[in-house]
């Protein structure tokens, strides 16, 4: 996974509420193989020549602002892989479904959560004809148009999106406590190691 740190990007305003992952992803594109990729279907049922997404001071966006609970809705990871294949690295939401945000994490994509007013702000911001915005993970916080606000993330999940790990890599960068751990077992309970 590649790592995140920060990023200065055009962002996309979504001024919508409850976005679940049927309408991120539809399921009828869900029969396509993954390495065909997803992004095109992206909130496919709610375009129109109007809709964010189809704006064009909006293509190639890497930043989506939304409101609450953003990714609500079944278990479908492939939510994740259209917002990833479209080409977001970061939604601003104040708040997310909870397999959503871990799917995210997983697949490098950031969920940081802002307060309402502050996405409102932020919205309005980009309505008005503004593009870009600044995230900075490292520091956890956003800037636009001079403003900067602190955002909330799991700090595990931050630890994984900078270093650009998996679960697995998680893991391993505590090796040297498990093996510790794993001597002294060894060392208390002989019995339980298998020969």
């Amino acid at each position: 996974m590649e790592r995140f740190l920060w990023l200065t990007a055009t962002a996309c305003p979504l001024p919508l509420a409850n976005v679940d992952t049927d309408q991120l992803i539809p399921a009828r594109f869900m029969k396509r193989p993954r390495s065909a990729g997803y992004g095109d279907y992206l909130l496919h049922d709610l375009r129109a020549p109007d809709f964010p997404l189809m704006r064009p001071e909006r293509q190639g966006s890497r930043i989506l602002v939304a409101r609450r609970n953003f990714g609500s809705g079944s278990s479908r990871e492939a939510a994740v892989y259209a917002l990833v294949d479209h080409g977001f690295r970061c939604v601003l939401a104040p708040s997310f479904g909870d397999i959503f945000a871990g799917n995210a994490v997983n697949n490098g994509l950031v969920p940081a959560r802002l307060g309402e007013e502050e996405i409102e702000v932020l919205l309005a911001w980009l309505d008005a004809g503004n593009t870009t915005l600044t995230v900075d993970l490292e520091a956890q916080s956003v800037e636009a148009g001079g403003r900067q606000w602190s955002f909330a993330i799991d700090p595990v999940w931050r630890t994984k999106l900078l270093n650009g790990w998996s679960d697995i890599d998680l893991t391993l960068s505590h090796r040297d406590r498990i093996a510790a751990f794993a001597a002294a077992d060894a060392w208390c309970r002989p019995w339980v190691r298998l020969s």
